[in-house]
C-alpha cells in the first residue's frame, strides 16, 4: 500500500480510529484512576462518540479503505450516524441508575465504547474477513455487558446464554464464509458479485449464503434464531437491554442489507426466499408469543423479533425502495425502542426497588401524567397507528413489498400488526383504567429527555419526516 492509499484510508476510516484511540485512552485512564472514575470516564466516552459522530456528518470522505475491505458510503453514513446516536443516547440513560444497577464501573463504559466501533466497522464492512472481524469486536464487548452484574444470578445466565449462542451463531457464519470462499475464490463482496455473474451458481454457494444468513438472523434476533432474545433482554440490567436494542440491531441489520444487496444480488431469487420465510416467521411469532407475556422487558423481546421481521419485508423486495425503508424502519424503530426503555428504567419504587411487570404500570395516569402520556405516544407508534412514526416506518416497507408483487407478505404484515396492537394497547389500558397500585420514585432528568424526545419525535414525525426519508432514499442509492 502506497503512502498516499494509506493516508486516504486513515482519513476514511477516521471516525473508527477515534472510538479506537478514545477506549484505549479511557482504559488506561479506569485502570490508572479506579472505579471512581466512572463517571468521568463514562463523559469523556460520550464526548468521543459524539466527535465521531460529527466527523461522519461533516467530512465529504467516501469510497473504499484497506484494500476493498472497508466502503464509506451514503448507507454506512446514514447507518453508522443512527447507531451513534443509539450509543450515546444508552449510556447517557445509565448514568442515573448506574449505581443501583451495579453498572457505576469504569468498564462499562469502555465495552460499550468498543461494542460501538465494532459496530461502526460491521456497517462499512466490505469483504468477508471484516465483516466477522466487526461482529465478533461488537459481540465480544456485548457478552461480558449482559454478565457484567456479578451479583445478579440473572444477569450472569444471561451473559451466558448469549455467550453460548453467539458462539454457535459464529460457528455458522464462519462455515458459510468457508463455503462462498471455497466456491468463489473471493472474500471481497464486490469480486464475489462478480464471480456469481460470471458463472452459473453453484449449489455450494447456495448452502455457503445460508449459513452466512443464519448466522446473521442470529444477531438481529430473527426467526428461529431469537431464542436468546428473551431471556437476555429479561436478565441483563435494564440500561444494557436498552443498549442491546439499539444499536448493534442497526449495526447487524445494515451489513444483512449490505452483504445480500453487494455480495448476492446474482442470487437474488435464492436469499429472498430465505428472507421472505424468516420474515414471516418474525412478524407471526413477535406478535403471539408476546400477547402472554407480564414482564414488560420479555414483552419488548418479542417486540423487537416483530419488528425486525418488518423491517425484513423491506429488504426482500430487493429494491431501491425496499432498502431506503429498511434504513428508515431501523431509525424510527431505535428512537421508539429507547423511548420506551427509558420508560421502563424510570418504573422504580421510591425506596429503590426495580419493576418490571406491566402490571406496575397501573394508574400510571394519575401518578405521572407526563410519562403516561409519552408510553401512549411510543406504544400506539410501535403498534403502527397512523399518523405516528410507527406507521410511516411499516408503510414504507410494505409499499415495497407490494411494488415487488410479494403481495402475500404484506397482507401477513398487516396481519400481523393488527395482532401486535393488542399487547401495545394492553399496557395503554393498564396506564388509563386500572387503579394505581403505588407511585414510582421521581424519574432522573436523563430519562425525562430520553422519552421526553423520543415522544415528540414520534408524535411530530409528521411535520419534519421528509428530510429524513429523503436522506433514507439517498443511502440506498449506495446500491442501485
Amino acid at each position: 500500500m502506497t503512502a498516499e492509499l494509506l493516508i486516504t484510508s486513515l482519513q476514511i476510516s477516521t471516525p473508527e480510529l477515534i472510538l479506537a484511540v478514545g477506549a484505549l485512552a479511557l482504559l488506561m485512564i479506569g485502570v490508572f484512576s479506579g472505579d471512581k472514575s466512572a463517571p468521568t470516564v463514562t463523559g469523556l466516552a460520550v464526548a468521543i462518540m459524539i466527535a465521531a459522530g460529527l466527523w461522519l456528518v461533516f467530512s465529504p470522505m467516501q469510497g473504499e479503505a484497506w484494500g476493498g475491505a472497508f466502503v464509506l458510503d451514503s448507507f454506512s453514513r446514514f447507518m453508522k450516524v443512527i447507531a451513534l446516536i443509539g450509543s450515546i443516547t444508552a449510556m447517557i440513560m445509565t448514568v442515573g441508575n448506574a449505581r443501583s444497577e451495579q453498572l457505576d464501573r469504569f468498564e462499562f463504559p469502555v465495552l460499550l465504547t468498543l461494542a460501538t466501533l465494532g459496530m461502526m466497522l460491521l456497517i462499512s464492512a466490505n469483504d468477508l474477513i471484516a465483516l466477522y472481524l466487526g461482529l465478533e469486536l461488537m459481540s465480544l464487548a456485548l457478552y461480558v455487558v449482559a454478565a457484567i452484574n456479578r451479583d445478579s444470578l440473572r444477569s450472569t445466565e444471561a451473559g451466558l446464554k448469549y455467550f453460548v449462542l453467539g458462539a454457535l451463531s459464529s460457528g455458522m457464519l464462519l462455515y458459510g464464509m468457508s463455503l462462498v470462499y471455497g466456491f468463489t475464490g473471493n472474500t471481497g463482496f464486490d469480486n464475489i458479485a462478480a464471480v456469481l455473474t460470471a458463472e452459473t451458481r453453484s449449489l455450494g454457494v447456495v448452502f455457503g449464503l445460508v449459513f452466512i444468513l443464519a448466522g446473521l438472523a442470529f444477531k438481529i434476533s430473527a426467526v428461529p434464531f431469537h431464542m436468546w432474545t428473551p431471556d437476555v433482554y429479561e436478565g441483563a440490567p435494564t440500561p444494557v437491554t436498552a443498549f442491546f436494542a439499539a444499536g448493534p440491531k442497526v449495526a447487524a441489520m445494515a451489513i444483512f442489507v449490505r452483504i445480500v444487496t453487494d455480495a448476492f444480488m446474482p442470487v437474488f431469487a435464492d436469499w429472498q426466499q430465505v428472507v421472505v420465510f424468516i420474515s414471516i416467521a418474525s412478524m407471526l411469532l413477535g406478535s403471539f408469543a408476546a400477547i402472554g407475556q407480564k414482564n414488560i422487558k420479555r414483552l419488548m423481546a418479542y417486540s423487537s423479533i416483530g419488528h425486525m421481521g418488518y423491517a425484513l419485508v423491506g429488504l426482500a423486495s430487493g429494491s431501491e425502495t425496499g432498502v431506503s425503508g429498511v434504513a428508515l424502519y431501523m431509525l424510527i424503530y431505535m428512537v421508539m425502542t429507547l423511548g420506551t426503555f427509558a420508560c421502563i428504567m424510570s418504573m422504580r419504587r421510591k425506596e429503590g426497588a426495580a419493576l418490571e411487570s406491566v402490571d406496575d404500570l397501573a394508574g400510571l395516569s394519575s401518578t405521572n401524567p407526563f410519562m403516561a402520556v409519552v408510553l401512549t405516544a411510543l406504544m400506539f407508534s410501535l403498534a403502527g397507528i397512523p399518523p405516528l412514526a410507527g406507521f410511516f416506518a411499516k408503510y414504507f416497507v410494505f409499499v415495497a413489498a407490494i411494488e415487488a408483487k410479494l403481495y402475500a407478505l404484506a397482507i401477513i404484515g398487516v396481519l400481523s400488526s393488527v395482532v401486535g396492537a393488542y399487547y401495545y394497547l394492553r399496557i395503554v389500558k393498564v396506564m388509563w383504567f386500572d387503579a394505581a397500585n403505588g407511585e414510582f420514585a421521581r424519574t432522573a432528568g436523563e430519562l425525562r429527555l430520553v422519552f421526553g424526545i423520543s415522544g415528540l419525535f414520534v408524535t411530530a414525525y409528521v411535520l419534519f419526516g421528509g428530510p429524513i426519508g429523503l436522506a433514507a432514499e439517498a443511502a440506498a442509492k449506495a446500491f442501485f
